[in-house]
């Protein structure tokens, strides 16, 4: 079934604060609309309420039909103690709802006292089960499992989420929304943790939905292939618009409306200056015209009653006319400037000649050994680091950087090496603890003032220094982690999917910083535009355990 969705003057946001008023938007079968914005302009909570989890502030949210089967699937950063991954899958799909409405619409029926409506409840639940897709879910679910490459090492009613490494999990998640049937599709971030194979893989599915699909996106990439409009929350504007065309079109179609709204921002302030100034003119012209006449006349009063009377009324009206022409000029509000996210990687001074090296290393893990490999990173090299999930990446950074001995072979680290890291998991800011505590505590050389300083530039106020770090989303303990590699000496840089979480504007920035950086780089990221936009001078593939270089 093919379904619409119509939101007409939607206002959304947390208590009292608006994040979002007057929104517009109407998805039709194989629209694609991609949401965009810094974070925290309201992109998921835009979602919560299309979806129908939350309600609006102000406005509407329809579906046509009615009863059209919306499937919502927000970002997941903490899987459920207990849950299998058939478990997992069943409640991503909205099979498991549907077969929970069933049953109880059954139960209902059977009743010996059962309503007459109860048999339409039933139909409709039955229905509703049905085009879930879980009829057949059971049987479907393996298959796509083992299409992605994923040997769980058991059965997927049996395997805990929690069992799972984090790029696993990531695959999971994209099986269950490959086995969904939804009319409509919510996404938040669904590129987050997935390889290149698992981009694709998702690309080829939104773009052959016959449904609606709205998706929140952070991956340029990933937008410029797939939606077919983009929606902007400008949280500093204090607007939204939808944008026709692609995501590619979005980005000219904005810079020419920012350029013109400037140039006619200017055009009105330099005509209402110069029309001020001239009334301003006009009144000084007036009042050297009374004491000149003044000067030059024997007889003070006449002359001074005559020069006011005749004076007052020719500059008077001049003054109104230039008033009037203020007065009529069509008001034009200023752009608000846009906070910029400012971030450079302090700089350390130069390690040893060789930073770090692995001579005929092999490191084992379970059943998984990476290796043998040798490899060596010399001061200032910039290396790339691709491959699938689970293919080592992240043993093989723990080797170079002497965190993870190997089982044999050989591993050192160079003389003089500051390392700076953003890791997957954000380890860094993790805990119980306040953010400025967690901060100070690594950067004790700062005081109290200065990190609250530093931290507020990376958009990281009092409401979230004042918190535990546990409680920050993983954007804001990503922007903690940058904010401490502008505080810290660095000459080796380790960056694993540091993109992951981050609004657009945050990663650019990441891309800018890395352009003035000098020292060596190991940068592990399956974001495409970020590999093509910063300079590398080697590029490493690890598969299967396997390092080759490309």
């Amino acid at each position: 079934m093919t379904a619409t969705l119509v939101a007409s003057g939607l206002a959304g946001g947390h208590g009292h604060r608006t994040l979002f008023d007057s929104l517009d938007l109407t998805v039709a079968p194989g629209d694609v609309v991609g949401v965009v914005g810094q974070n925290g302009a309201g992109k998921s909570t835009l979602l919560r309420l299309l979806a129908g989890v939350d309600v609006p502030q102000a406005g509407t949210v329809t579906r046509s039909p009615a009863d059209a089967f919306v499937g919502w699937l927000p970002q997941e950063h903490e899987r459920r103690a207990g849950e299998t991954v058939s478990a997992y899958i069943a409640r991503r799909t909205g099979c498991a709802s549907a077969t929970a409405a069933m049953d109880a619409a059954a139960e209902a029926l059977a009743a010996p006292d059962a309503p007459a409506a109860s048999a339409d409840v039933y139909s409709a639940a039955l229905d509703r089960w049905l085009a879930s897709g879980a009829a057949d879910l059971e049987e479907r679910v393996p298959a796509v499992l083992a299409d992605l490459g994923l040997d769980l090492g058991g059965e997927p009613g049996e395997v805990l989420m929690t069992s799972l490494s984090g790029g696993q999990a990531a695959r999971v998640g994209l099986a269950a929304l490959l086995l969904s049937r939804f009319d409509l599709v919510l996404l938040d971030e669904p590129t987050n943790d997935l390889d290149l194979d698992g981009l694709e893989r998702l690309e080829a599915f939104v773009s052959g939905l016959r449904s609606g699909v709205v998706l929140v996106s952070h991956d340029r990439e990933f937008l410029s292939r797939c939606v077919t409009q983009v929606l902007e929350l400008d949280l500093v504007q204090h607007t939204n618009r939808v944008f026709g065309g692609g995501y590619d079109s979005y980005l000219e179609e904005r810079a020419t409306l920012r350029r013109h709204h400037r140039e006619k921002y200017e055009e009105f302030a330099a005509t209402k200056a110069d029309l001020v100034s001239r009334a301003r003119t006009q009144r000084e012209w007036s009042s050297q015209g009374v004491r000149i006449a003044m000067k030059k006349s024997p007889d003070n009063d006449n002359i001074r009653r005559k020069a006011n009377t005749e004076s007052s009324e020719k500059q008077a009206q001049k003054v109104r006319q230039m008033e009037s022409r203020i007065a009529r000029l069509e008001e034009v509000e200023e752009p608000r400037k846009e906070w910029r996210l400012e971030f450079t990687i302090g700089a350390a001074p130069r390690s040893s000649t060789v930073v770090a090296t692995l001579s005929d290393a092999t490191f084992v893990q379970g059943d998984f050994t990476l290796g043998p490999v040798s490899l060596q990173v010399n001061a200032g090299e910039r290396i790339g680091i691709t491959g699938p999930n689970g293919a080592g990446k992240s043993t093989l950074l723990r080797g170079l950087l002497g965190r993870q001995a190997p089982d044999s072979g050989s591993a050192s680290l160079g003389v003089s090496v500051e390392i700076g890291e953003i890791d997957q998991a954000r380890s860094q800011f993790s805990g119980d603890r306040r953010l400025a505590e967690a901060f100070e505590a690594l950067v004790p050389e700062y005081s109290s003032g200065e990190v609250r300083t530093l931290l507020s530039k990376f958009a990281l106020k009092a409401d979230h220094v004042n918190r535990p770090v546990g409680e920050l989303s993983p954007g804001e303990r990503t922007r903690a982690g940058m904010a401490l590699l502008q505080a810290r000496g660095v000459n080796l840089l380790v960056l694993d999917e540091p993109t992951n979480h981050l609004d657009l504007e945050a990663i650019e920035q990441i891309e800018q910083a890395l352009e003035t950086y000098e020292g060596a780089l190991l940068l592990v990221t399956h974001d495409r535009r970020m590999l093509e936009t910063v300079r590398l001078d080697r590029r490493w593939h690890v598969e299967a355990g396997r390092v080759r270089e490309l």
